[in-house]
């Protein structure tokens, strides 16, 4: 019994301690309960007094606002307005003659709730706020077409809670005082399209040069689908983007009962660009300045993020230099073209900060052109523009090459094929340097070069540009890519090689400020080393030779330092033949160059590939639109020099010498020159190819007197140099009765007659050989001539001439003409004409008049 009585007592304390312990428990969770009550009851109050405040402070509904786009102004890089994008040239709809079908494609894609909601779906508010739970703040929106005027009217387009509530609380008040129908019309002619198209309307007409009514589902679907990301989805930029995103709405509209799977079928299978206006249709709307550029800055909108918030009245500071844009569309619309249907386009980069400073869209481009030749072109070859890029500036930067590398131009094929890599010239020209092989040019030293670099490392080098050309294979080194860059991408990437390897991505926007004029968003991006500044100005210093030596003489700029290069494509084997094509048939040409100021690319080339360029004119014709724009906007400005860093040093190399050695004191000049090395990788030693030239003294110097003629015949034998090309000439000289030393004659000849010898005197000749500052030791030999007495002149018999008494006198020789006898054989004859060299002019005073001999008269050793 105590047992039991214990052991019922413990079970009753054990069950008053739980009663305990559970009581606390329940406690505090019905405190948290009415806590959280307390807290949700105080945030709504808070909620909805911080609601009322920001609805208290949100504009006035005003209707012109609600039915006109607010167009945003466009600064130049001096601060001055030069344009505003608006609803100039706006197709404006009224709502009984929209389409059925285009509503149906709008709804179901944007608001298909439309027509129950009071202007804010709360149901799809639900969604997104779940979603931004999740995700962060902003990740999904719930707006409504409704609320989607309000922003466009009067809001700002960032993510905040105080627009959130101000579009709210005015969507609310725009569904009380207008109908439905009225809101939806709206939004169909105030709606950002692309560019600078602002309602359906407007689109229909732009992209397929129809009115609504005659549009078809897939057209309705296109243009549907395009407000969600205007630029991304225009169908002429993008039609792959575009087509995507239009079968997403026919899938929409199938989903929300619009149209049938089998019509969603159908019209996902047709081709977008079947449909679109074809681009020779596309007529260009110049009633604005600077289309093109404009169109750079809209796309970069796009870009960041802000292309809606072109309809949001914002303020854009651009980089536009206005001189700079109207010489280029002035050079554009010019007559210099070959031909009326050949495109170009241009872009001017600053060289310093990578911003734009002009574009050339295209010749005659409009506001209504569609296609950006200098921002959009993507496609075309880049042809040898792409060799500092992909093949020499990796050489340098990689492997440390000199501008002096020997490469050897040769036949050479493709790894692995029987593609015989062919020069544009045609020929292959051996040995020759970096340098020789960029300034001129030649493909088969760009294609050994970029092997030697290595694919991976030409990768990673172009890559650091921003630039994408898709798999590097060795047809990449000449421009065979499949991608490519447009012109400003190329000028941006040659102005890192005047900016000493520092690049910036080209941009046209340096910031914008929305319409409260106090909220920035910097659109400036941050500039970074993209190449060692040896490398860059060692490609740079080659580069300056393609104008003045290489293949753009046509591109110099007189008073101007400019780098640069030329780049010409060509067509396959399979194109040349499917196409027809003659041999001179080339689709591109390109020209690439830069001072300290400007970098600027010029591409140009026809629409359709498949027109061919084939005379010299075509293909200057970057050159010269590069002259011209270059010349005219660097005038006036003070353009420096480009400046070797001391990361690299010159050397005068002796050519052919391999690996590299410095010229000696004794290299021939035309076998020096001085090339650029990156610091402590020049050559220390000295070549000994080519020593000291020292000349043997001529031999068997001999004279032969001829007293009858009064001459003296001198001849020598020369032993040349061994290993030595060398031109020696030999100067002959005599000094008379220990007189002063004269020179008579240099000459080629191994021999020489000296005329009109006085006897009694003694004769000492000495014989030279020279080359250029070099001269050996004198050879000599004396000649000693007796007098003659006067019972010897008695007995000379009278002469037939007329009682000359000294024949063989240069100046009595009887016939008055001062020739002297020397014919070259001993015999004089009195004129001494037929002997004489074109060296030999008379000019001696003593002793006489000199020819070179015609036969020796020792043929001993002789060589006349």
């Amino acid at each position: 019994m105590s047992e039991q009585k214990r052991t019922r007592e413990q079970r009753r304390k054990e069950l008053q301690q739980q009663k305990q312990t559970k009581k606390p428990i329940k406690l505090w969770i019905k405190r948290i309960f009415i806590t959280l009550i307390a807290l949700g009851v105080l945030a709504g109050i808070g909620g909805g007094a911080l609601f009322a405040f920001y609805a208290s402070t949100a504009p006035e509904l005003d209707e012109t606002s609600l039915k006109d786009p607010i167009s945003p102004k466009l600064l130049d890089a001096n601060g001055d307005l030069f344009a505003t994008v608006g609803a100039e040239n706006r197709e404006y709809v009224p709502y009984d003659e929209i389409p059925k079908q285009m509503e149906d494609a709008i709804l179901a894609t944007e608001d298909a709730r439309f027509y129950d909601h009071m202007g804010v779906d709360f149901l799809r508010l639900g969604k997104a706020v779940l979603a931004n739970f999740t995700s962060g703040f902003g990740s999904q929106g719930a707006s409504t077409l409704t609320q989607q005027v309000i922003k466009n009217s009067f809001l700002t387009n960032e993510k905040t809670l105080k627009r959130k509530a101000q579009e709210a609380y005015l969507a609310i008040q725009l569904e009380r005082k207008y109908e439905k129908e009225e809101i939806f019309e709206m939004y169909f002619n105030k709606v950002l399209m692309s560019g600078r198209i602002y309602g359906f309307g407007t689109a229909a007409q732009y992209f397929y040069g129809k009115e609504l009514k005659d549009l078809t589902l897939d057209q309705f679907a296109v243009l549907a689908g395009m407000p969600q990301s205007p630029n991304n989805y225009n169908p002429f930029k993008n039609p792959d983007l575009a087509e995507k995103r239009r079968n997403i709405v026919l899938h929409l509209m199938n989903l929300h009962g619009k149209i049938t799977e089998e019509e969603m079928k159908a019209a996902q299978a047709i081709p977008i660009e079947d449909t679109l206006l074809p681009e020779d249709q596309r007529v260009a709307k110049q009633n604005s300045k600077y289309d093109a550029f404009i169109d750079v800055v809209l796309d970069e909108l796009e870009k960041h993020g802000d292309g809606d918030s072109i309809s949001d009245g914002i303020t854009i500071h651009t980089t536009l230099q206005p001189d700079a844009q109207k010489q280029v569309e002035a050079t554009l619309n010019s007559d210099m073209f070959p031909t009326e249907d050949i495109q170009s386009a241009v872009a001017v980069i600053d060289t310093k900060t990578g911003a734009i400073a002009a574009v050339g869209g295209g010749r005659n481009y409009g506001a209504i052109r569609g296609y950006n030749y200098a921002y959009d072109m993507k496609l075309r070859s880049p042809g040898s523009t792409i060799k500092p890029l992909l093949d020499y500036g990796p050489a340098i930067e990689f492997l440390n090459w000199s501008t002096g590398h020997t490469i050897v131009d040769e036949e050479i094929k493709y790894t692995g094929t029987d593609q015989v890599v062919r020069n544009f010239s045609g020929k292959y020209r051996g040995a020759m340097t970096m340098r020789e092989a960029l300034y001129n040019s030649q493909n088969v030293p760009a294609v050994k070069t970029l092997k030697e670099v290595g694919t991976k490392n030409a990768k990673e080098f172009i890559n650091r540009f921003g630039i994408d050309i898709g798999d590097v294979t060795e047809s990449s080194a000449i421009g065979g890519t499949s991608k490519s860059m447009s012109p400003i991408q190329m000028a941006g990437a040659y102005a890192a090689f005047g900016n000493n390897g520092v690049h910036t991505e080209p941009y046209a926007i340096n910031k914008i400020v929305y319409r409260d004029g106090k909220t920035e968003k910097n659109y400036r991006p941050e500039s970074k080393p993209v190449m060692k500044d040896s490398t860059a100005y060692m490609v740079t210093d080659v580069l300056r030779d393609v104008l003045t030596k290489g293949t753009a003489k046509k591109a110099a700029v007189s008073g101007l330092d400019i780098a640069g290069k030329s780049g010409t494509s060509n067509y396959d084997s399979n194109q040349m033949s499917s196409w027809n094509l003659p041999k001179s048939a080339f689709p591109d040409v390109w020209f690439a160059g830069y001072t300290t100021n400007y970098s600027i690319a010029v591409w140009a080339g026809y629409p359709d590939i498949k027109t061919p360029m084939t005379t010299n004119e075509e293909r200057y014709l970057p050159q010269k639109i590069f002259k011209q724009v270059m010349g005219n906007i660097s005038d006036g400005k003070t353009t420096e020099k480009f400046k070797k860093p001391n990361s690299v040093v010159e050397a005068t190399i002796e050519k052919g010498t391999d690996p590299l050695q410095l010229a000696s004191e004794f290299t021939p000049d035309d076998m020096k020159y001085t090339e650029l090395f990156v610091k402590g990788t020049e050559p220390t030693s000295v070549s000994e190819k080519y020593k000291k030239l020292e000349l043997n003294a001529p031999t068997n110097l001999k004279v032969n007197y001829d007293e009858i003629t009064s001459t003296a015949t001198l001849s020598w034998d020369f032993e040349k140099p061994e290993d030595q090309d060398v031109d020696v000439k030999f100067e002959v000289s005599v000094a008379i009765d220990n007189g002063p030393n004269e020179v008579l004659q240099t000459t080629d000849q191994m021999g020489l007659i000296v005329q009109s010898l006085i006897p009694g005197s003694t004769y000492v000749f000495s014989v030279t050989a020279v080359s250029e500052d070099v001269r050996s030791e004198p050879t000599s030999i004396s000649l000693t001539l007796e007098a003659v007495v006067e019972e010897d002149l008695e007995e000379i018999p009278p002469a037939e001439n007329g009682g000359n008494e000294n024949p063989g006198d240069s100046s009595n020789n009887g016939n008055g003409n001062n020739n002297g006898s020397g014919n070259g054989n001993g015999n004089g004859d009195g004129n001494g004409s037929d002997g004489s060299s074109e060296d030999n002019s008379g000019g001696t005073t003593s002793p006489g008049d000199i020819v070179p001999p015609t036969e020796p008269t020792e043929p001993e050793g002789s060589n006349p």
